[in-house]
This record gives C-alpha cells, sequence and structure tokens, in this order.
C-alpha cells in the first residue's frame, strides 16, 4: 500500500449524500473532475494508441475523438462532466442547484445521482460503490450499473458494489457476488455458482424469485425454513458459521484458496494502473479550483452579505449618532473616556461580524472532509480562497463603517491617521475572520463552536485593556494582555487618536498633554510607534489563526464520522448485501418458526380491487404461517375514505438557471393536468422514473406543499378537501424518516398517539394500543432504544423507516401516504417493511405509496399503479392484476413496445419501455396514448363516481382543530422536551462548563475588586465584570440553544403539519423547559462570582443579584429562541442577532453612560434590556452605598451622577425585565405559527 496513493487509485462513492447546497449540479461534478485531473489518462491512452497499432484496429471516430478528449489537459472536465451528467441522467437538472432540506434544490434520486457522478467523473481503476441505488428507480439504476460494467470490461478495472434492493436484471450484470452476514463470508465467487452452492446445502430458489432477494432471505433464521428441499433429511436451521465452513470445501471456495496462496505477479500490471501522485492536479490548479468554487458560493450567499454590510452600517450610523455629541467635547479626561468608549465599541462591532464564520464553516465541514479524504485537495486550498475573498469583503465592511463614523464622532481629521485607523480596522476583521474560522475547524460543532467563541471573545475583552486596565490586573495574569490580539488593536487605536493634535492641550495643573494623560489614565501605552506594531501584530496574528485552521482541517476528523474505511481487492465485480448491521438492539424479528413473507409473488392477503373490507374496526392482522389463525388486534373505530384529485396542476417559478438558457416562461411545471382516485382496502403504488414528480404529487395531496402554484380539485369521499379536517385523518410518511432524536421509540409513538388520537381513548386503551402496533410493526426489541441521529447513531435506517410508519399508525388515521417506505432498506427489511403496509391496507385504510425500485414480490403486492413520466404526466393508471397482467397487456398492446422477457421485473420494464429516449426513437406520447384509452375513459367515470358525496353522507367535520385541548398540548410538549432535555449532555454540559470557566475567569481576574471602593476606577472594574458578564453570558446562552431549536423546528414543521398540535404550545413547553436549566446554570455562576469578586454579603444584595443575572440568561435564551423562530438559519440568525447585540452593547451605559447620550436618542436605553439588566445589577450592588470616593462623593450619589441610576427605581427594572421575557416569547410563538422555512 505504501508504494501507491489507495485513494486516487480508487474511488469511494458513499451512500450519504454529502454536497454544496449552493452549487449548481454541473458545478458539483467540474469541480470534483477539476480536482481528480487527468491522473494517469495519458500514459494509458499512450499506451491503447501503440496497441491498436499492433493489433491493426481501427477504433469508432466518435468514441476514439471522445476518449482522447477526455485524458487531454484543458478539455477533459468538460467533456467528462457532459458524458457523466448524460450517463446518469442529469442533463436536465443540470444547471440546477444540489439544495438540501431547508433550500429547495434537485429531487433525492438526483442528489443520489450527483454523488455518483462526483467521483465517476475522476481517472480511477477501482470504484467502491455504496449503496448507489438509494432513491433511484430500477431502470436508472440499471442503466448506471450497466455503464459501469461495460466500462470495467473494457478498460479491465475492479468494481465493488453493495446494492440494497437490485432487481433481477441489475443482479444479472455481476460477474462475481460476495455474500456478506454476521461479518463472515458465506459465498464469494462467479455468480453463475452461488445457487449451485445452496443447493449443494440444500435449499433451492423458487421460480419467480428474485435471486438477490432469496440469497438474503436464505441466510436468515426466519426466512431459511422455506426453501429447504431435501426431504430425505429433516429440515434444521443451518447457521451463517456452517454456511462460512461449508464454503471453504466448496469447489469455488477451494479455487479462491489456492489463488490467494499464490503471489501476484506484479509483471502482469501495467505501472500506470496504480496512482502514485497524491493529488490530480498541481498546486495551481487546484488553488484555482477552489478559489472559483469559493467565489461562486460567496456570489450566491451575495444576499447574506448584502445583508451583513446593512447590519454593520446601521450601527455605524447609531454609534456616530451617540457619540456625535463627543465632537464638541476634547478638554477632560472624561470626555476622553468617551472617546475611547467609541474606539472600543467600533473595534467590538467589526469582530463581532467575524462571528457568522462559525456557523458558515461548520456547514461546509461535512463536504470539505469527505473531499480531503478522497485526496481531492490539501486542507490549505480549503481554508486559503475563503481568507483571500475574505479581503475585498472586510475592505468594503470596514470603509463604509469609517467612512460614516470617523468624522461625525470628530476622531482626529490627519490623512495618515484616517489611514491607519483604517488599516487597523481592517485587519482586525481579518484576524476575527481567522480566529472563528479556527475555532470551527477545531470544534466541528455548531454548539460547541458557539461557546468556543463565545470563551475566545471574553479573553479577548477581558484582556483587551478596556474592560479592566492592564495596571489593575493581578501581575500574575499580564500575559493575558500580550496573547490578546484586542490588547494590540484597542492600544494601536487609542494611541493612533490620542497623540494627535486634537488632544495635544495641556490642562491646567497638569504637566503632559490631555491625550497621553487620558491614555495613562486607562493604562494604555504611550509609546507613538504602537500604531504600526499593533496593525503588525495583527496580521501575524490572521497568519497563526489561518495556520492553526490548516492543520486542524488537515488532522482533525469530522464528529461521529460515517464515511467508511475501504481498501483495495483484486476482484472484477462483486454484489453483496447489507442483510445484517450489527448494532446494540439488533433487529430480531418476531421469532416465530414458520412466519411467511412476500415471496413466490404470494397474494394471499391482498384483498380484491372490488372488495372493499365493510369492517371499520382497526384490525390489526399479521400474517402467519398458512392453516394458523391470524392474530387480531385492538379495535378502534375509523372511517374509510377514498381521495380523488382531477387536473392537478402543480408549478414553481421558473429556476434562474434555467432561465438564462433562454427559456422565457416564468413558472416550472412539475404537474401536468393529474387524475386518480384512492380508495379504501385498496394498496396503490405512485411510480416514475427520479424526477417523474411523484413526491411533488404525494406532498400536494396531502397538502405539504407550501409554496408553488396549485391547480385543480381534490376530494374527500366526494366533499371538497379541507386541509385542517383532513390532517385530523390522514398520515404522511416522510422518505426523510424525520424524529427527535433524543427519546426512545416507545416515547416517539406515545407522544403521537397521545396527541392524535381522539379524547373518548382513555390511557389504558391507548397504551395497549401502542403495544399492538409496536408488535404489528416488529419494534418491540427497539422499545426503549433512542432515536438518535440520522447516519451517526441510534436506529438502523430500516428501524428508523419501520418508526415513520408506526408513528402515523399510532395515529389511527383513515388514508396514509408513504414516500419511499423502501428506500435505503435491503431486500428482507424492505419485505418486512411491506408487509406491514399490506397489514395497514388490509384493515380498510387507504393507503399509498410512492416506490423506486421494487422486487417483483414488492411490485406484486400493490393492488393498482399510477406510473408518471418525467415532466409530471400520468401514463397508467390503473389495476396490476394477478403477476402484473393487467399492465403488461396495456403496454403490450401499444404498437412498437417491446413485449416483456420471462421472469424480467413487471416494474422495472414499465419504466424502461416508457423512457424519454423510447418516446423519442418510437414516436410514441405514451401520455397521448392514455388520454386516448379505454382506461382512461374508465377512470375518469370512476372519479366522477368518487367525486359525488353517498346518498345519507356527511361532509367530514370536528367539533376542534386539534385532537387535544390545548392544556394537553400544552402537557404532552412539555413531556418531550423534559425527556429531550435532559438526556441533552451535550448541550446541557456545555452550557454549565461554560458558565462555570466564566465564573472562575471572572473570579480571578476581577478578584477582591467587590471591596475596592476607593476610587472611580476600581468602581469601573467593578461594573466591568457585570458588563462583560452581560455582553458573553446572555449572547452564548442565546447562541446556544439555537442549533438546538433549529433541529427541533424541522420536527415540528413535520408534526404541526400532521395536525398534532399549534404553534403555542410548542412554544410554551420550548421556554418553559428552559427554565430550571438556566436556574441551575446562575447558582454556578453567581455563587462563584459572588464570593470571588467579593461583593457585599447581604441577602438583600445576593438574592437581588442572583434574580437579576436570572432573567437576563433567561429573556436572552427567550430572544435567541425568537431570532431562530424569524430566521431560515444560523447564519441568518447570527447576522440578525449581531445587530442587536452591537446596539445593546452601545446603549448598556457602560461604553456612554445615559447622560452622555443625546436626549432624543435616550430612548433607545429603555427599549435596550441590557440597558436594564446592567441598571439592575449596578444599582443593586452600588446603589446604596455610602463610601466616600477620593473626589469627596459618595458611591451612590457616583452611580446616579454618571450613570443616571437610583436604587428606588429598581422594581421597575425587575417588572420591566420580565416583560422583555414575555415579549421575547410572545414574538417567538408568533414566529412558529406565521412563518415555515422548509420551502416544498
Amino acid at each position: 500500500m505504501h508504494e501507491f496513493v489507495p485513494q486516487r487509485t480508487s474511488a469511494y462513492i458513499s451512500q450519504y449524500d454529502v454536497h454544496l447546497p449552493l452549487l449548481t449540479v454541473r458545478e458539483t461534478l467540474t469541480f470534483s473532475a477539476k480536482c481528480q485531473g487527468v491522473g494517469t489518462g495519458y500514459e494509458m491512452l499512450t499506451e491503447l494508441l501503440r496497441r491498436e497499432k499492433q493489433l491493426n484496429i481501427k477504433p469508432d471516430p466518435y468514441i476514439d475523438a471522445l476518449m482522447k478528449a477526455s485524458v487531454l489537459k484543458g478539455h477533459k472536465e468538460v467533456i467528462v462532466t457532459d458524458y457523466v451528467l448524460k450517463l446518469l441522467g442529469l442533463d436536465v437538472c443540470a444547471d440546477t442547484i444540489v439544495g438540501n432540506e431547508m433550500i429547495r434544490g434537485i429531487s433525492g434520486g438526483q442528489k443520489k445521482r450527483v454523488t455518483t457522478g462526483e467521483m465517476l467523473v475522476g481517472p480511477v481503476n477501482v470504484l467502491f460503490m455504496d449503496n448507489i441505488s438509494n432513491g433511484l428507480d430500477s431502470s436508472t439504476t440499471f442503466q448506471i450499473i450497466n455503464s459501469v460494467r461495460q466500462s470495467t470490461h473494457i478498460l479491465n478495472k475492479s468494481a465493488l458494489i453493495s446494492l440494497l434492493q437490485p432487481p433481477p436484471e441489475t443482479y444479472e450484470l455481476f460477474d462475481d457476488i460476495i455474500l456478506l452476514s454476521e461479518g463472515q463470508i458465506v459465498y464469494e465467487g462467479p455468480r453463475e455458482y452461488v445457487l449451485e452452492f445452496f443447493e449443494y446445502m440444500g435449499f433451492r430458489c423458487p421460480d419467480r424469485k428474485a435471486i438477490a432477494d432469496y440469497l438474503q432471505e436464505v441466510i436468515s433464521w426466519k426466512d431459511q425454513r422455506q426453501y429447504w428441499v431435501n426431504e430425505e433429511q429433516p429440515y434444521h436451521y443451518i447457521s451463517v458459521n456452517e454456511f462460512a465452513k461449508a464454503f471453504k470445501s466448496f469447489p469455488v471456495g477451494r479455487a479462491i484458496e489456492r489463488e490467494l496462496a499464490t503471489p501476484f505477479n506484479r509483471s502482469n500490471s501495467h505501472p500506470a494502473s496504480l496512482t502514485r501522485s497524491k493529488y490530480g492536479a498541481n498546486v495551481k490548479e487546484l488553488m484555482k479550483a477552489c478559489l472559483s468554487r469559493e467565489a461562486i458560493l460567496m456570489k450566491r450567499s451575495a444576499p447574506f452579505h448584502i445583508f451583513k454590510t446593512v447590519q454593520l452600517e446601521i450601527c455605524a450610523i447609531i454609534a456616530a449618532t451617540v457619540f456625535a455629541q463627543a465632537r464638541k467635547h476634547h478638554s477632560t479626561v472624561e470626555d476622553g473616556v468617551v472617546y475611547l468608549g467609541a474606539l472600543y465599541f467600533g473595534l467590538m462591532t467589526i469582530m463581532f461580524s467575524g462571528f457568522s464564520e462559525l456557523p458558515s464553516t461548520i456547514d461546509k465541514l461535512p463536504v470539505f472532509y469527505k473531499q480531503r479524504d478522497l485526496l481531492f485537495y490539501p486542507s490549505w486550498a480549503f481554508s486559503l480562497p475563503v481568507s483571500i475573498l475574505g479581503i475585498p469583503v472586510s475592505l468594503i465592511e470596514v470603509a463604509f463603517w469609517v467612512a460614516t463614523t470617523y468624522f461625525v464622532i470628530g476622531f482626529d481629521p490627519s490623512g495618515m491617521r484616517l489611514l491607519r485607523h483604517f488599516l487597523l480596522l481592517t485587519a482586525t476583521a481579518q484576524m476575527s475572520y481567522s480566529l472563528f474560522r479556527c475555532m470551527a475547524a477545531l470544534s466541528r460543532d455548531h454548539v460547541v463552536a458557539n461557546t468556543a467563541g463565545c470563551l475566545a471573545f471574553i479573553g479577548l475583552l477581558l484582556f483587551g485593556g478596556f474592560v479592566i486596565s492592564r495596571e489593575n490586573a493581578p501581575n500574575w495574569l499580564i500575559w493575558g494582555f500580550w496573547l490578546s490580539p484586542l490588547t494590540y488593536a484597542q492600544t494601536a487605536l487609542s494611541t493612533n487618536e490620542f497623540l494627535g493634535k486634537a488632544w495635544k492641550q495641556v490642562n491646567d495643573g497638569s504637566k503632559e498633554a490631555l491625550g497621553i494623560s487620558v491614555l495613562k489614565a486607562r493604562g494604555v501605552f504611550i509609546n507613538p510607534h504602537w500604531p504600526w506594531t499593533g496593525l503588525v501584530v495583527l496580521i501575524g496574528f490572521m497568519f497563526i489563526f489561518n495556520g492553526i485552521s490548516a492543520l486542524a482541517l488537515a488532522y482533525l476528523n469530522r464528529k461521529h464520522s460515517h464515511f467508511q474505511q475501504y481498501s483495495i481487492i483484486n476482484y472484477q465485480y462483486f454484489y453483496f448485501p447489507r442483510s445484517y448491521t450489527p448494532e446494540k438492539y439488533t433487529n430480531r424479528i418476531s421469532e416465530t418458526e414458520g412466519e411467511e413473507t412476500l415471496e413466490n409473488g404470494t397474494s394471499s392477503s391482498r384483498t380484491s380491487t372490488n372488495n372493499a373490507p365493510k369492517d371499520h374496526a382497526y384490525e390489526m392482522t399479521e400474517v402467519t404461517a398458512v392453516g394458523r389463525p391470524k392474530k387480531q388486534g385492538m379495535h378502534l373505530p375509523f372511517m374509510p375514505l377514498s381521495l380523488t384529485f382531477e387536473n392537478i396542476r402543480y408549478s414553481v417559478d421558473m429556476p434562474k438557471a434555467i432561465k438564462d438558457q433562454g427559456v422565457l416562461d416564468n413558472r416550472l411545471e412539475l404537474l401536468k393536468g393529474v387524475n386518480g382516485a384512492f380508495r379504501p382496502g385498496i394498496l396503490t403504488a405512485l411510480m416514475g422514473v427520479s424526477g417523474a414528480g411523484k413526491t411533488t404529487l404525494l406532498d400536494v395531496l396531502a397538502g405539504r406543499k407550501n409554496c408553488g402554484y396549485l391547480e385543480g380539485s381534490i376530494t374527500v369521499s366526494g366533499y371538497p378537501k379541507r386541509q385542517e379536517t383532513f390532517a385530523r385523518v390522514s398520515g404522511y410518511c416522510e422518505q426523510n424518516d424525520i424524529h427527535s432524536p433524543l427519546v426512545t421509540v416507545y416515547e416517539s409513538l406515545l407522544y403521537s398517539a397521545w396527541l392524535r388520537l381522539p379524547t373518548e381513548v382513555d390511557p389504558k386503551t391507548r397504551e395497549a394500543f401502542i403495544e399492538e402496533v409496536m408488535e404489528l410493526i416488529e419494534l418491540t426489541p427497539l422499545r426503549d432504544a433512542l432515536v438518535g441521529f440520522p447516519n451517526v447513531n441510534g436506529l438502523s435506517t430500516e428501524q428508523r423507516k419501520r418508526l415513520t410508519i408506526a408513528v402515523e399508525l399510532v395515529a389511527n388515521p383513515s388514508i396514509i401516504f408513504m414516500d419511499e417506505p423502501t428506500t435505503s432498506l435491503d431486500a428482507r427489511a424492505a419485505a418486512i417493511v411491506m408487509r406491514t403496509v399490506r397489514s395497514t391496507v388490509d384493515t380498510g385504510r387507504t393507503v399509498v405509496c410512492t416506490i423506486h425500485q421494487p422486487s417483483i414480490d414488492i411490485f406484486e403486492s400493490f393492488d393498482e399503479l399510477v406510473l408518471l413520466t418525467r415532466g409530471g404526466e400520468e401514463i397508467y393508471v390503473g389495476p396490476l392484476g394477478p403477476q402484473s397482467r393487467h399492465l403488461i397487456n396495456y403496454f403490450e398492446e401499444i404498437y412498437g413496445v417491446d413485449r416483456i422477457k420471462n421472469g424480467y421485473n413487471p416494474a422495472t420494464w414499465a419504466l424502461e419501455v416508457t423512457t424519454n429516449a423510447k418516446e423519442e426513437v418510437s414516436g410514441i406520447k405514451f401520455a397521448d396514448v392514455y388520454k386516448r384509452s379505454d382506461l382512461f375513459r374508465r377512470n375518469k367515470a370512476l372519479l366522477k363516481e368518487l367525486s359525488t358525496p353517498p346518498p345519507d353522507s356527511q361532509e367530514l367535520h370536528f367539533p376542534s382543530k386539534y385532537s387535544r385541548s390545548y392544556s394537553t398540548q400544552c402537557k404532552a410538549c412539555l413531556w418531550k422536551q423534559h425527556k429531550s432535555y435532559w438526556r441533552n449532555t451535550p448541550y446541557n454540559a456545555v452550557r454549565l462548563v461554560f458558565s462555570t470557566s466564566m465564573a472562575i475567569i471572572f473570579g480571578v481576574i476581577f478578584q477582591g475588586l467587590g471591596t475596592r471602593r476607593g476610587t472611580k476606577q476600581e468602581i469601573f472594574n467593578g461594573l466591568g465584570a457585570m458588563y462583560t458578564a452581560l455582553m458573553f453570558l446572555g449572547p452564548q446562552s442565546a447562541g446556544t440553544v439555537q442549533p438546538v431549536l433549529a433541529a427541533e423546528r424541522t420536527v415540528y414543521y413535520r408534526e404541526r403539519a400532521a395536525g398534532m398540535y399549534s404553534a403555542l404550545p410548542f412554544a410554551i413547553a420550548q421556554v418553559t423547559i428552559e427554565i430550571p436549566y438556566v436556574l441551575a446554570q446562575v447558582l454556578i455562576y453567581g455563587i462563584i462570582v459572588y464570593a470571588m469578586i467579593a461583593y457585599e454579603w447581604t441577602a438583600t444584595k445576593f438574592f437581588q443579584n442572583m434574580f437579576f443575572m436570572f432573567i437576563t440568561i433567561l429573556y436572552h435564551v427567550y430572544y435567541g429562541m425568537m431570532v431562530m423562530g424569524v430566521s431560515p438559519n444560523n447564519q441568518v440568525s447570527s447576522i440578525v442577532s449581531g445587530i442587536f447585540y452591537s446596539t445593546w452593547n452601545l446603549f448598556t451605559g457602560f461604553v456612554i453612560p445615559r447622560t452622555r447620550i443625546a436626549v432624543w436618542l435616550r430612548w433607545y436605553v429603555w427599549v435596550s434590556p441590557v440597558s436594564w439588566s446592567f441598571y439592575g445589577l449596578a444599582t443593586s450592588q452600588y446603589g446604596d452605598i455610602k463610601t466616600k470616593l477620593d473626589t469627596g462623593e459618595t458611591v451612590a450619589v457616583f452611580i446616579r451622577d454618571y450613570f443616571g441610576f437610583r436604587y428606588d427605581f429598581l422594581w421597575v427594572v425587575s417588572l420591566a425585565l420580565i416583560g422583555f421575557c414575555v415579549l421575547f416569547v410572545f414574538v417567538f410563538a408568533a414566529s412558529l405559527k406565521a412563518f415555515n422555512f422548509q420551502k416544498r
């Protein structure tokens, strides 16, 4: 392995779709092609030309030109990208952004193909492809695997592919098979001999049984018996161990052992077959590619940057207005302190603007780690472009700030001092960006990064020289000032201003210039070389932070990384199923001997399409062995309902990328006049190629679309559909399996049933019903398992899928929509899920499933099919019939359609014969053929019949919008939040550790300052501790809760759409659960700080201090929730928060006292919650102290005259702070009700 670079010789295609959402499909693939480079393609081409000449071969001109162009620099990226786009069927969405769960982009199936295409554009010799068919239809899967097979055979490459549910025609493409179970190889060798091996073991694959499905079931304890054919011996379970041992004695196994025992002859391998260079392009090309990508991302994020600049300009205008009066005053040290406050505020605002780098960097890290591990580029190529492109951004932001504030506030008008002021702030901005990018790279987590960023900011602030002067700090902590970049920035800006002409005058009684007196009063250096020294040091810090960031990116891995390690295997082609995954909670399906699964096309449990059940009870039915009685479940009443839809048209605004290509239409139509009917007791499949509009139609019918333009009519049992009522009787199993991660399986089901079952169902019946559903869905062994985070921990994909179904079933719905219920599952797990679905249908419910690549067994378990073609048009709506005969007969009667081969999967065949390519070749427009057919006319008649309300029927109506009262909703939501918060160790540990760390840091730095009340500076130092705590403990709490709420908000969107509760109970639960945790946080912080700073130990002052700190952190948490509620993501919320944090900082009363602010601007002091907090903390501690200062006035008088704080006003302060809490909670609840940022 040390002789070549395995990551470059091979390509690992993950099953997880990790991409930058703002790049288009073409840009994603082109970037990958540029990074992977030509590789050994040129040497391989030379060898190919030599052999062609030697063998006198004349290749096809087109293929020859394509192959040669694809390995030449300058042409390779474009040609190969276009070729792969066409191969994967991505050319129709090439200029559409990839998107994510919050940004609308390409479909899930298309995203999966982008993941595959990202590696196919590279020149690799070995392919490792992990579950690449997830979310793809069977026709596309066949096309991709067939293309890989051809390139593998022609170019003598190797490929190892894992597939979950390979259709028979795809399975037949493989040369060799690896069958794995419980970590052991059961079979490895040619595909042709795998059935022979199992017949050798006494098992036989039945006719019309997909071999891939058979291979997974024959090694399963539960399913093995049905395949036993050795009549001479009684059946006994053959374990995986026995299979593995038997394979070693099988001829194929012995041949492999002999082959492995023979050393490999290196002379048989061409030198160019292994890649020895670490990266696919040189440094210049990699840098150019990364810089170009970052420029595109910055351009697509232009609204974010504009918003950020506007926010900074608003702060600049406010600062200029507040400090405008200072321009008239240059006569006393107090005037100079106000100017120092203006410099400090500008510095803090510029510094804080870099905080938005935290979420944006962390969001990019998953893509970076994937591409770094695949050796796309070194870590510095990722971080350097961001730094370079950040320079013009910071120049523009600082230019706006300086242009607005410098002359209005009245800083020194000298041109050189203005230039130094501008350069120092620009260097500070760049240092800030670098610092927070470094924090993101080190922490790699939103919550931890917010906390680490706040701790870093606190360190910079405390050792900056403004909150506490260097001379008043303990001697053993002086090193902190020299390590803080803010010390150099603050000192450089201060000396640049106060050594200027405006501060040269010498006051009476003084022997030095006023500017020097001001600097000395605050403990600032007075050497004139400091402005340039500070600039150089800030640039040095920028390089240091960027260097640490590059090292962290190079050597640290993603937290909870799900990317698997891989190695090269010298076999030509493989397939192995995922029938077993070792987990903490292994899914041992109810181990009852003899239970059936969906095999051999068995449809004994299917309900005839003409005989809907008459019993309206929810009869949980489990398929058991032939001859055994079916198990009867809980009986909960429900109303069978039919759903009809006619002429459904759905469109969205035309994407800008498509408009740029010359398309004049303003709307892109995704569904074009679709019609259909779903009836009780009938299982309907909604099928079509990727991008045909399956999920779009399901979203429209379920009422989950919240954007776009919808036309057409939808009726429920003949009455117009009303979404509020429909949500009560329907369930929607989404493809993404969205659940709260920190509750157990049972708690998830209990929560859903609690809020969605009617009040008539008592708790005992409800719990028994949940147990029945768990048994039906086979979740009982997982009862106490935490759901966990997808692809990180907790339930497996298949278990999460079954939980999604169970969460909807416990609501006792009449109509159930299921979006891709078998995606990401292996064949056996898919059979389990579909058995559950079939059992649900047999109770008389209406069930509709979208499905991509069903096996024959699964496909024929459906009763009816709605088949869509690309563009959102229906081409078949009707029954499948026994062995899909109705479907097959319909298409075979169309002239020009190829007949289905014997044993071929009807689902795959139907997709293949109706592709756009087939339409172009045959000249058949299948949508038009369908609209002229008798089937269409029968469906129209059925629609007309079902769209008319039955006699003596009533429209669906409920006395209230929700199943449960508001008090019950609040109770249930609070119960779930309690469970989630108690288990959310990272969130609670981070904020408790942060509070403790802050308390100890403040206690050490400000130790004993509470008893020092002899001078104004000592009072300022004591107040500085309070001010710093307000500026950081509060915003940190707000910033920490936002990622937690963002994750929970996604679940909220699903649960609210399902009609579980309204926005208010969710908001009440969210704000209530924070109170005990905030109280614990304040007690830890308050006791440590109060004791170490040595504030006055009286019960009144202690509890006043505790109250004001508690209410301050609480309203900050509520403010963080409120901002998250009105923001689409963490980035925007950080910018919105920054606007208010900056102005709150300015109007706190510490930077510039209220008495120094213009009268017409003082109103903002009263609407700033932090100014009330500072009022309360400062006044409760110092507002009644009669100790005299060195100036002769008492502390109480100084607090009243300088700050305007009165002790007898504390009760008003308390009421005002409680009022802010109520206000933020109200806005948070209103935003949840009014906004939905999940665009569907």
